[in-house]
């Protein structure tokens, strides 16, 4: 194996745009998705011959239970020299779980969910949080490198999947009261362009405006991150959370009423479809 040889297990809208990276980097060593992408331009190898092939070992996947399929499936291949880097968002009790299923192994691990939808993934923009030992942080990032903008050392692998639920909770605030307040000015007879006009005037004015002002003045709802990922995420952050947080609380129940309505592979920005439904 070459010092940054990766596979990437898993590859959905996140998952491939990282296997193209790599591969135009000469690091992809091999890939894998539960069920084949022929679309996708690269081989799609078994998990044995992922671990065969590559020194590091890249999950993104739905969630937990998704990630101790693919790890008890991936651990009877696991070496020394393996790194496991985990990216799916998931719970900080899961992450210690998986840490000490593969440490088991002799294996190396490194929880690192990330920031960043379609678009950052793309332009090699994802934000990385981090959680495990130094050193191992240290290995990996010749590899994370390729695909992102910045890595953050946040700690212990639960310390990383709860800083990813925070920023989402952010996120998904915003996301919210963009919706609610856009729709506020239509009904107010305001044309969308008057709206984002005076919105980069304001001090709301937000990454995350400027990311979907196009998306909802266009009624595009093509997904960059889902209403079902988010509001999964979201359910994480309560279990994380332990107590109630109100704004949390309502705005799972707002992500829910989404994915019942239908909306639930749409964008995120979707929340504005069960405001328009009202």
């Amino acid at each position: 194996m070459h010092e940054t040889t990766v596979a990437v297990l898993g590859l959905g809208i996140i998952g491939s745009i990282w296997a193209h990276h790599y591969k135009a980097a000469g690091q992809l060593a091999a890939a894998w998705n539960r069920s084949p992408k022929p679309e996708l331009p690269f081989a799609q190898n078994s998990l044995q011959s992922c671990a065969e092939k590559a020194r590091f070992l890249q999950i993104c996947v739905y969630d937990a239970n998704s990630v101790r399929s693919v790890l008890e499936q991936l651990l009877p291949y696991l070496k020394r020299s393996h790194t496991v880097i985990q990216s799916s968002t998931i719970d900080g009790e899961s992450a210690t779980e998986f840490e000490a299923m593969v440490t088991g192994r002799g294996a190396r691990y490194l929880e690192a969910p990330f920031t960043g939808s379609k678009p950052a993934a793309e332009q090699r923009k994802t934000v990385f949080f981090l959680g495990g030992d130094r050193a191992v942080v240290d290995a990996c990032e010749p590899v994370l490198t390729t695909i992102s903008a910045k890595r953050y050392h946040i700690g212990m692998p639960a310390q990383a999947t709860a800083i990813k639920l925070a920023m989402n909770l952010q996120i998904a605030g915003i996301a919210e009261a963009l919706c609610e307040s856009i729709t506020l000015s239509r009904r107010a007879g305001i044309e969308d362009a008057r709206f984002f006009e005076v919105m980069k005037d304001n001090v709301a004015w937000s990454g995350l405006s400027e990311l979907k002002e196009d998306k909802l003045c266009n009624a595009d709802f093509s997904p960059q991150f889902s209403i079902k990922n988010l509001h999964k995420d979201m359910r994480l952050a309560q279990k994380t959370a332990g107590k109630a947080m109100p704004l949390l609380d309502r705005i799972v129940d707002c992500l829910n009423e989404s994915e019942v309505a239908g909306y639930g592979d749409d964008d995120f920005i979707a929340l504005i479809r069960s405001l328009e439904d009202c």
